[in-house]
């Protein structure tokens, strides 16, 4: 196991002048988003807005319902599209105590960072995703007031709205082909069949290059349908 993360570390090019965390990323991603104002949270596509470092939402513009925790709903969280737990699990330091021990893992810290597997949440969204499957399971939307995404709590799956499940896949493809991520069978045809039915939108494309500008690499499945 060690061999195989001196090999990954070995296969990343570290971030020029910066460092790659979790810190960094989302004051990265900060600036990003408070630069292009009309995008929205990613599961549920409401407008948000940010004071300083801290992100609001404003439920009124997009009829979002908190289903629990509403103090949670409303403010946004930075969500790893791919779990912590999807990448962090191949390294020995999730094996002796999980995302704790692995905060002191530099490999870790570098994938946690990663720009591309980082979007805009609501609070709330974001924790009852936890790290559940990405998966279909249903045509009703309640949980949210209007927002077109689910959860199942028993089974553990999380059904994303149609805009975003292209992102998804491609974001799932760079982080299995840039860190050597294990997909299931399920998840590579669930990814490869949304790939195809989703192709970038403009700001999927914008995003990707900017991106690249401050974290020194594109996300190549992007990169590959855009103009």
């Amino acid at each position: 196991m060690k061999f195989v993360a001196f090999t990954l570390l070995l296969s990343i090019p570290f971030v020029a002048n910066s460092v790659q965390n979790f810190n960094n990323a989302k004051t990265h991603l900060v600036k990003i988003y408070k630069e292009n104002p009309e995008q929205t949270t990613f599961y549920c596509g409401c407008e948000f807005s940010f004071d300083g470092k801290k992100g609001s939402v404003d439920f009124s513009k997009c009829g979002y319902t908190p289903r629990k925790n509403e103090q949670r709903a409303s403010r946004i969280e930075w969500e790893h599209v791919m779990p912590a737990e999807n990448f962090g699990r191949h390294l020995q330091c999730w094996q002796n105590g999980g995302r704790k021990e692995c905060k002191k893992d530099s490999i870790f810290n570098m994938m946690e960072g990663d720009l591309h597997n980082l979007q805009p949440a609501i609070g709330e969204v974001n924790g009852d995703r936890s790290n559940y499957r990405y998966s279909l399971f249903t045509k009703e939307f309640t949980q949210y007031g209007q927002c077109q995404s689910a959860v199942d709590f028993q089974t553990r799956k999380f059904q994303p709205r149609d805009e975003i499940r292209g992102m998804i896949a491609r974001t799932y493809f760079y982080m299995q082909d840039k860190y050597n991520i294990n997909l299931s069978d399920s998840e590579s045809k669930l990814m490869t069949a949304w790939n195809n039915m989703y192709p970038p939108e403009k700001w999927e494309c914008d995003r990707n290059r900017q991106i690249e500008q401050i974290q020194g690499n594109d996300n190549k499945f992007i990169t590959e349908k855009c103009n």
